[in-house]
């Protein structure tokens, strides 16, 4: 349910503002465009996203949890309600917003600096394979970035979902300002694999389903001749 709405509603945000802000806009500041759709992408994913996120952490984190999900759904639903799925999501926000705005302006901008200073040929005369290799790099060096940024967040959603009852500002307070980056080199190692993975068999789906995959973004024509007539 999160993956379809990260990256779904990233593919129609990222055309929705592109439309909005015209051509030579998207290519000037593709940057915030690609922030602007994966933040818009994750408040929508991360509402699906928090009842399971909630029930994953307390059958992790609570000693003699139940590891199935039909039997912690229900107990949490009748010891705190609806809400209880719920509490979560504001601190799952803080996280998984930060986390996936980076992951996808991270890469976006990185498979274009490959493109023009690694990779030695265009694009278009890249193979499958390399094409591929270059998703996986990108979606990588992505996947480190995700981790640092998001990494307190997640602790203190840990932590959350651990205690019950406790709000976000006492575990911060608890955690103090170093405690929240415990375990940060082995999340950095998971993540930037997690990352790659998903970038590369998202790519490999679309070569496979022969779906458009837009080439690294080029200044459009008629910027170039803008900018040449002010040069003359």
């Amino acid at each position: 349910l999160q993956g379809l709405g990260k990256f779904g509603f990233y593919e129609l945000f990222k055309v929705f503002y592109s439309n909005l802000i015209g051509e030579e806009n998207t290519y000037l500041y593709r940057t915030s465009l690609y922030l602007a759709a994966s933040a818009s992408a994750e408040f929508f994913a991360d509402i699906a996203l928090c009842p399971l996120e909630a029930c994953k952490v307390r059958a992790q984190t609570q000693p003699g949890c139940s590891p199935q999900l039909r039997v912690v759904a229900p107990q949490i639903f009748r010891s705190e309600g609806l809400s209880g799925f719920y509490k979560g999501l504001a601190p799952l926000w803080m996280r998984q917003i930060p986390y996936t705005m980076m992951k996808f302006a991270c890469f976006e901008r990185t498979v274009e600096l490959l493109y023009k200073h690694v990779v030695p040929k265009p694009r278009a005369e890249c193979g499958k394979g390399e094409q591929l290799t270059v998703t996986f790099a990108a979606g990588y060096i992505a996947g480190v970035f995700c981790a640092i940024v998001s990494h307190p967040a997640d602790t203190v959603v840990s932590k959350l979902n651990q205690d019950k009852g406790s709000t976000a500002g006492q575990v911060l307070k608890k955690l103090g300002p170093m405690g929240v980056w415990k375990g940060l080199t082995p999340r950095i190692i998971m993540i930037g694999t997690l990352t790659a993975l998903q970038w590369f068999i998202y790519d490999a789906v679309k070569v496979w389903l022969h779906l458009p995959r837009p080439p690294p973004p080029e200044m459009p024509e008629s910027l170039k001749k803008k900018l040449a007539a002010k040069q003359q």
